[in-house]
C-alpha cells in the first residue's frame, strides 16, 4: 500500500506535463493564428529585403 501512495504523490514526471502541455498550447496558438502570422511574417521579411537592398545601392 505504501507504494501506490508514494505512486500517486510522486512529481518527477510534472515537469515533462507541463512542457509538453505548453508546446500544445504554442501549437494551438499557431494554428488559430495561421494566417496572421504569414502575413505579419511576409511584410517583416518584405521591409528587411527592401531596405537592404537601399543600403547595397
Amino acid at each position: 500500500m505504501k507504494s501506490f501512495k508514494d505512486f500517486i504523490f510522486e512529481e518527477d514526471g510534472m515537469g515533462t506535463v507541463e512542457v509538453i502541455l505548453i508546446i500544445v498550447v504554442l501549437i494551438g496558438l499557431v494554428i488559430i493564428f495561421k494566417k496572421q502570422l504569414q502575413t505579419l511574417v511576409t511584410k517583416a521579411f518584405k521591409k528587411i529585403t527592401e531596405d537592404s537592398n537601399t543600403v547595397m545601392s
